[in-house]
């Protein structure tokens, strides 16, 4: 089919053994490619209860078919597996130009299983597979470990996914990482790559694909950015970045601060996007065919850390250490948000296991003593969690398992095992739905429903109909994920742009009905990959702590409201009351 290479290839590092397998239309018409096809590819290839850091756990990396096309937005490609951190469904994006590298190798994904005897990385191109020795990268941070192989392998344009410590010592969190500063970030991807043993995928090669109508996608390429370059989001993406949601979420009392316990922060204007540009030295950064430049590439000016260079920091990282822990300063979000890159792990899940940590120190629940807003406190749980050490060696497995331990688990805000992003759905309602029937966990990509709570799209409070707008935001990121978009780009591809896109890459006319069979598809397969894996209705809940404890300003979520959105929206789904599917036709 034209937008696909229609082969995968399947990797046992094992045996150091390899095999290229077809692919058929008709399964690349069921599912598309990225996360609908590497769905489809788990159910068939991963044993039912798994160990995520087992050996016949399999790693998959995924892309879609406007990979390596002209087309904004899709220079991006998707880890799959079965995580580590939840135990349940993994996926995990990641953008920067790897995308492309990965593409000309030839294959629509890479199925990785085994664990090495010892340290390895593998150059993959479109002529064979290489099994490099990498016991002398062991120990190496992220930024070290992609400038040594891509050195090794001495490809131009090659792209190299990495891990860094905290990958090698599977810490449930871990992250791969490419261009230094782009990771596939949540559900622990750098711990399955780090419990086979591998410490880089390089890829590199000559292969394009063939699309239906490449010089309607020039075209339409051409005409969005003439278009587009200079609308107010894009010029708002540019200029700001995503720490310009610092100050939207705080006038809306939704961003969480100080562990979960306030819906604002105080000290809000010196970690927000005025800040950064205060503070630090701004360059806007682009993926790939991006004309959107999000990424920030900052450099510290003054103080302790005057001099440091990164990408970053996000909102979510902003809020994380922020807003959770209290840090007031911008300088000392960038050092910690540093730390992590190098170390990788994922800052999400770290800021919040230290709020966590902290809390209980503040409580008397465990002996260390952790205040908060203090930087070097963070920065010392972070450095001792990417070495297992003390209580760092209790954080590095995860909030399901270390809550309980500190006496916590009566406070700890998660869904799955995997922490909620900066959004409380004691104010955003909608939020909670996100939260609650994710399949990686507690996230805020798989439908973006913040947008319409915050933008008046619809009242955050409301609760009757809101499933229903709900999973058309849910099916349209899905939509998204098979094609392996840009969440940013959601305003520029409407249903309609959507199939135009399809139809350019693949030659397949999809109506608006047919797109959403597809999504409807790809989330009962990710819904059945979770039921084989032990997933119950129990699962898809928010924290008892969310709906017993309000807001200072009042905001709440009633168990009651939220029972009634999640029954709206398994009855949408065409789900029984337990949120099972009914069986599918062919499947």
């Amino acid at each position: 089919m034209k937008g696909f290479f229609n082969r995968i290839l399947i990797i046992n590092v094992t045996h150091q053994t390899t095999r290229v397998t077809s692919l058929s239309d008709d399964t690349l018409t069921q599912y598309l490619g990225g996360k609908g096809l590497a769905t489809h590819l788990l159910l068939q290839y991963n044993p039912p209860g798994v160990d995520p850091l087992s050996p016949d756990n399999h790693l998959i990396v995924g892309l879609g078919p406007l990979t390596d096309s002209l087309i904004y937005g899709s220079c991006r490609y998707g880890i799959f597996s079965k995580s580590p951190l939840t135990g349940f469904y993994a996926e995990s994006y990641s953008g920067g130009r790897a995308a492309t590298a990965i593409s000309r190798a030839g294959y629509d994904a890479v199925l990785i299983k085994g664990a090495a005897a010892g340290p390895m990385w593998l150059e993959i191109s479109d002529t064979d597979v290489v099994f490099h020795d990498a016991e002398s990268l062991w120990g190496k941070d992220t930024y070290e470990t992609e400038d040594a192989v891509k050195q090794a392998c001495g490809v131009k344009d090659a792209a190299a996914l990495v891990i860094g410590p905290a990958g090698e010592n599977q810490i449930k969190f871990a992250v791969i990482e490419n261009d230094y500063w782009r990771s596939a970030g949540r559900t622990g991807m750098g711990a399955v790559m780090g419990s086979k043993n591998i410490k880089a995928l390089v890829f590199h090669g000559n292969q394009q694909k063939t699309f239906h109508d490449p010089d309607g996608m020039k075209q339409y390429a051409k005409t969005m950015a003439k278009n587009l370059n200079q609308h107010p989001a894009t010029r708002t993406y540019r200029t700001q970045g995503t720490p310009v949601m610092v100050d939207g979420l705080n006038k809306a009392g939704a961003f969480p601060a100080r562990y979960w316990s306030q819906g604002k922060c105080e000290h809000y204007e010196k970690i927000n996007a005025a800040a950064m540009a205060e503070k630090l030295k701004v360059k806007p950064r682009s993926c790939k065919t991006c004309f959107m430049g999000c990424g920030k590439l900052v450099e510290v000016q003054e103080g302790r850390h005057a001099g440091l260079k990164l990408e970053g920091p996000e909102y979510e990282t902003i809020y994380a250490f922020g807003g959770l822990c209290m840090i007031d300063s911008i300088e000392e979000i960038t050092w910690l948000n540093d730390i992590c890159d190098r170390t990788g792990m994922d800052t999400i899940t770290a800021g919040n296991l230290a709020a966590l940590a902290i809390e209980a120190s503040t409580r008397g629940r465990i002996k260390e003593s952790l205040t908060y807003g203090d930087a070097d406190v963070v920065a010392d749980l972070l450095e001792k969690i990417a070495r297992r050490e003390g209580i760092g060696g209790l954080l590095a497995d995860g909030i399901k398992n270390a809550a309980p331990e500190m006496g916590m688990a009566d406070l700890a805000v998660h869904v799955k095992g995997m922490e909620p992003a900066g959004y409380d759905p004691r104010t955003l309602k909608g939020m909670g739905l996100a939260y609650a029937v994710s399949p990686r966990g507690a996230c805020h990509l798989r439908s973006t429903f913040y947008k319409p709570e915050l933008a008046g799209m619809i009242d955050p409070d409301q609760i009757d109909g809101k499933a229903e707008m709900f999973i058309d935001f849910e099916d349209r990121c899905t939509l998204f994920d098979t094609l392996i978009l840009c969440r940013f780009y959601r305003d520029f591809y409407p249903w309609e742009e959507l199939a135009a896109l399809i139809q350019m890459a693949t030659g397949m006319d999809l109506s608006k009905a047919d797109l959403t069979a597809v999504a409807s598809r790809v989330t009962n397969l990710t819904r059945r990959f979770n039921l084989q894996e032990g997933l119950t209705r129990a699962d898809d809940s928010l924290p008892k702590r969310l709906f017993t404890e309000k807001l200072p300003d009042g905001n709440s979520i009633t168990e009651e409201a939220f029972t009634q959105l999640v029954d709206d929206y398994y009855r949408l789904r065409g789900w029984d009351e337990n949120g099972i599917p009914a069986p599918q036709p062919g499947a």
